[in-house]
């Protein structure tokens, strides 16, 4: 794939091309799971993706249980939790890997040294910047949290 707009990723309700209906907005690509400690920031992607709406911004969350079993449930399950406990409003995928021989071929792109920010994901919420081309801007690890003035000041340059 030429570009993060151009995989075939299932929604968390199941719909077969999530990113498709993303192309042109500038996206937050998170990996996501409800019993990290690091769930809370749910809050502050909900106010980003609140705030920027607007903007032609989106956040995506991919959630993903292969760190500590931090994301076991279904897909009812994930999105149930997401908009009752964090009113979650941007759009899910369904759960995918993004390490190891099951990686989705997405985060492959997205960890691929030829797009310049290499190696396995550390833990959940790590965060991708995309640019509105479906082009890989920047790579954040999981501590830094949605309302990090580096982040916001990419996406604003981004926007």
């Amino acid at each position: 794939m030429a570009d993060f707009y151009g995989f075939k990723v299932a929604s968390l309700g199941g719909a077969a091309d999530l990113l498709g209906t993303l192309k042109g907005k500038v996206t937050l690509a998170v990996n996501v799971a409800s019993r990290c400690g690091l769930t809370p920031q749910y809050s502050g992607l909900e106010r980003l993706q609140g705030e920027l709406v607007n903007e032609n911004f989106t956040v995506v969350g991919f959630p993903c249980n292969q760190f500590g079993a931090q994301e076991p449930g279904s897909a009812e399950e994930i999105q149930t939790f997401c908009s009752t406990t964090y009113g979650v409003s941007f759009p899910l995928s369904a759960k995918l890997d993004v390490n190891g021989a099951t990686r989705d071929p997405l985060y492959a792109w997205l960890t691929d040294p030829a797009n310049g920010h290499p190696g396995d994901i550390e833990w959940n919420f790590e965060k991708f910047l995309i640019g509105r081309n479906g082009q890989l801007l920047k790579r954040y690890p999981p501590n830094v949290k949605p309302e990090d003035k580096g982040l916001m000041q990419d996406i604003a340059d981004a926007l």
